[in-house]
């Protein structure tokens, strides 16, 4: 189902990927993982590897997931998913199991991190960094608009060590 992809080789615009559709990030074993929804994040080479940041509330329950675990994905699926993206980015793992009502199927990877059979293209990540937003490093005051309550992000960098292709997603 699964098929390994060269990073090298891909394609695809990174703007048009993460800013205009959406992401489950990952957390967590077979056993206990939580997901989100995100929009914001990024692609890049640092430290001479590729890698993905991600950016999570620590008031959002997937955030003990990804500081707890070693890693994380990144899922990312076609339109006719938005409606369960919705409710992954509505709805508190810790009050109600969103997975299963959103109607995905959580799937284990090689690497033992988590993801979902409908996602038609998944990036799994080693964290390498993580730390909070600073509001003394805000450079832009404007940015301060998107924290009214002052609940900064935490900035997450992970090697990205496998990049899969899922071509029996609908």
């Amino acid at each position: 189902m699964w098929k390994q992809r060269d990073l090298e080789k891909w394609d695809e615009s990174v703007f048009r990927l993460i800013g205009t559709r959406w992401m489950l990030i990952t957390a967590g074993n077979a056993q206990h993982f939580n997901t989100m929804t995100a929009s914001w994040g990024g692609l890049g080479i640092l430290w001479n590897r590729p890698v993905a940041t991600v950016y999570v509330r620590p008031t959002r329950f997937t955030d003990s997931f990804v500081k707890r675990y070693e890693g994380f994905t990144l899922s990312f699926f076609k339109e006719q998913y938005r409606e369960a993206l919705n409710i992954c980015g509505r709805l508190s793992g810790r009050d109600v199991d969103k997975v299963s009502v959103s109607g995905l199927t959580p799937v284990k990877l090689k690497d033992g991190r988590m993801t979902f059979s409908e996602a038609n293209l998944v990036l799994s990540c080693r964290k390498v960094y993580g730390d909070i937003i600073k509001p003394s490093n805000i450079l832009d005051h404007s940015i301060e608009r998107h924290y009214p309550r002052k609940d900064y992000h935490c900035l997450y960098i992970g090697e990205i060590t496998a990049f899969l292709e899922n071509s029996s997603a609908t």
